[in-house]
């Protein structure tokens, strides 16, 4: 396995499992990372801080890679995302990061992207749409 595609799936598997396995090792110190609704980390500790905090609040349940591309420095990895926070609330949606590394192997910069999994057609019935009134995540 690509020793970066290792070390996605290891920082995946730290949320399914809820413990840190190695933030200090994965991340640089000045990492970047920006979540799919807003929030941005600017370095490792509050990285940290938002991992641990957050697992307190919610559980990761679901976090399956569907594929990988590479090129340079970078790498898009295209995920499955599903988890249940303390208030009952399930999240569930589809997404990829773009994934910044270091010479060395360490995420730099991480920002993903998320897609609602509520798919229709718009225009299923005739030229004018007929837009959906479920609750839309915005990502």
């Amino acid at each position: 396995m690509n020793e970066r595609e290792g070390i996605i799936r290891l920082w995946f598997d730290m949320w399914l499992c809820q413990k840190d396995l190695g933030i200090d090792e994965i991340f640089t110190e000045d990492v970047t990372y920006i979540e799919s609704w807003g929030p941005k980390y600017t370095n490792r500790s509050t990285v940290k801080h938002w991992f641990e905090e957050w697992n307190t609040r919610g559980k990761v349940y679901e976090w399956d890679i569907k594929q990988y591309f590479h090129k340079d420095s970078q790498t898009v990895v295209e995920w499955y995302f599903r988890n249940k926070m303390s208030n009952g609330e399930i999240e569930e949606f589809d997404g990829v990061s773009l994934v910044e590394w270091t010479e060395e192997n360490k995420i730099c910069f991480l920002k993903e992207f998320g897609c609602n999994l509520n798919f229709y057609n718009p225009y299923e019935n005739g030229d004018k749409p007929q837009f959906t009134n479920k609750k839309t995540n915005w990502f």
